[in-house]
């Protein structure tokens, strides 16, 4: 899975989503991408939490952390350029060791990524022995090396079941570690990370949603807090969420996650009417096309990960690859 094959360009992929004057404004920089990455044999993977500029322009491979660490698996290109945050970049290095990893700006981390330490889990084993740990990718290298198995939200119920044991470890993310113990009789035990963005959410300000919206459908990220998954009439991961919506073809909907992922949707779903609640991630939104532009035209900035830190890592994203949701 090397560059995308598309016979439509990225300017053409582009009508429709921005006014023509704001893609007349992007061509030259878009197309300077675009050569870059011909030259340099190089794709760019995007989250979904890419602003439509980057999601539905200059993308080549596409998705949500899942998606993005099997089609890094996957790729023939020499270059990956990763349009998501650092721990994103990291697992496309961790699964990809020969291939040159790039993100455009080292400031994109992780709020939940930045909640737990290596250390963190190596104490956690000493008062739980025995006890397996499942750490969502939204971690570093060095948490992921510490752990027996990686999962994404769209995995985690499957990924904690596949370990035939009664009881757990799961971190960092407490709400959707709450959230998978409600799905399954194993038992969890939880770490107190969270989400900036998810946890800013809240059950009233759903129902504010219904009763301005009559007959709106409302879904939610399990990163959310409780009392705004009970409020919801669908919960699920990023991949989760989109399916929902191209299978249902709700007439209203609000998507109670990343703003952008809304913008992006709604390209794909146009007769329905997105509620766009925007609680922004500032980490995904230090991604921009010139960013993207800067880092192929220099080769920065690489992410390198310790070989040993590295080969640890690996074991636990590929048990998480090898179950199939």
């Amino acid at each position: 899975m090397g560059i995308s094959s598309t016979s439509v360009g990225p300017l053409e992929r582009l009508r429709g989503v921005l006014p023509d004057v704001e893609i007349a404004a992007l061509a030259p920089l878009i197309e300077e991408i675009e050569e870059l990455k011909q030259r340099r044999n190089a794709v760019v993977l995007a989250h979904n939490y890419m602003t439509p500029d980057i999601y539905h322009g200059v993308a080549d491979l596409k998705g949500d952390s899942l998606a993005l660490a099997r089609m890094a698996e996957k790729t023939d290109a020499d270059i990956i350029v990763m349009a998501g945050v650092h721990f994103m970049a990291e697992t496309a290095k961790i699964v990809n060791e020969a291939k040159t990893v790039l993100i455009p700006d080292l400031g994109a981390g992780c709020s939940l990524a930045e909640s737990i330490t290596g250390d963190d889990i190596r104490l956690l084993r000493q008062r739980y022995p025995g006890v397996p740990v499942v750490t969502y990718v939204n971690t570093s290298a060095d948490v992921k090396a510490e752990s027996d198995i990686c999962c994404t939200s769209g995995n985690a119920v499957q990924i904690v079941e596949s370990l035939g044991v009664d009881r757990v470890i799961f971190l960092p993310d407490q709400y959707l570690g709450r959230w998978v113990a409600t799905q399954t009789k194993v038992d969890i035990i939880l770490w107190e990370g969270s989400c900036i963005v998810h946890e800013r959410f809240t059950g009233a300000e759903l129902r504010e949603y219904r009763a301005s919206y009559p007959g709106i459908q409302i879904i939610a990220h399990p990163e959310c807090p409780p009392d705004v998954l009970e409020e919801a009439d669908f919960v699920g991961s990023t991949s989760g969420m989109i399916n929902w919506v191209k299978r249902e073809r709700p007439k209203r909907v609000v998507m109670v996650t990343e703003c952008s992922m809304s913008d992006n949707v709604a390209v794909e779903v146009p007769e329905t009417d997105f509620v766009r609640p925007c609680n922004l991630c500032p980490y995904m939104k230090m991604i921009t096309l010139a960013g993207i532009r800067d880092s192929l035209r220099d080769m920065k900035h690489e992410v390198l990960i310790d070989p040993a830190v590295a080969a640890r890592a690996r074991v636990a994203v590929a048990r998480m690859l090898e179950v199939r949701v």
